[in-house]
């Protein structure tokens, strides 16, 4: 990832901004582990030895903060949608992708929510780090569509809404850790198509 300020143009930083930049990351994933989204901003800065003012310099918001924090996963997604994409099953190389969203929106408590609250919201810094998974994952999608094994009327962003309400839903029920499994099993089915939809039945090779 470049180092850069969050919100601003990417433009090379001082090596003591450069480390500020770095401790306040390691910081904050630390303190999202810990304690979820909502943790302390002071507390954060704090822990990495800087003023909260030079957190806000470089992560204006809070959404600011979680995108970075979140891009390492982002990176490792898009990574594994270009292995995916040559996979023989279409259909069940998209819900392993989609599985591994599932995976890393639920690694800190309120980043799903998060997600999902701001998926629509153009200025928010969290809700851009949707824009390359969407591009990764209609790849996906639009190779399982053209072998036939999902339905033609399913979007990514659907699949998008539907990975973060996954991740919430097993979030909230700690005690049922097969919870995302079985939902995302539902989704498989959701997206395969039936007679109703094209007047044959559902592919068999997916």
């Amino acid at each position: 990832m470049a180092m850069s300020t969050a919100g601003t143009s990417a433009r090379p930083m001082r090596a003591d901004a450069r480390r500020n930049y770095g401790r306040l990351l390691a910081e904050a994933r630390t303190a999202f582990a810990e304690h979820g989204t909502d943790a302390s901003l002071e507390d954060i800065a704090r822990r990495a030895g800087v003023g909260i003012g030079t957190l806000y310099r470089h992560f204006p918001t809070r959404h600011a903060l979680m995108s970075a924090v979140f891009q390492e996963a982002v990176t490792a997604l898009i990574t594994r949608s270009r292995e995916l994409a040559g996979a023989d099953r279409p259909c069940a190389a998209l819900v392993e992708w989609l599985g591994a969203i599932v995976t890393h929106a639920g690694e800190y408590r309120g980043l799903a929510q998060a997600l999902m609250s701001t998926c629509r919201d153009e200025s928010s810094a969290l809700a851009r780090c949707n824009t390359p998974l969407r591009e990764a994952g209609s790849t996906l999608l639009t190779r399982a569509q053209s072998s036939g094994a999902v339905r033609p009327d399913v979007s990514i962003d659907d699949l998008m809404q539907l990975t973060n309400a996954i991740a919430l839903a097993a979030e909230q029920s700690p005690d049922d850790p097969e919870l995302a499994n079985r939902l995302l099993k539902l989704t498989l089915r959701g997206l395969t198509p039936g007679p109703s939809d094209d007047g044959t039945s559902s592919p068999s090779g997916d």
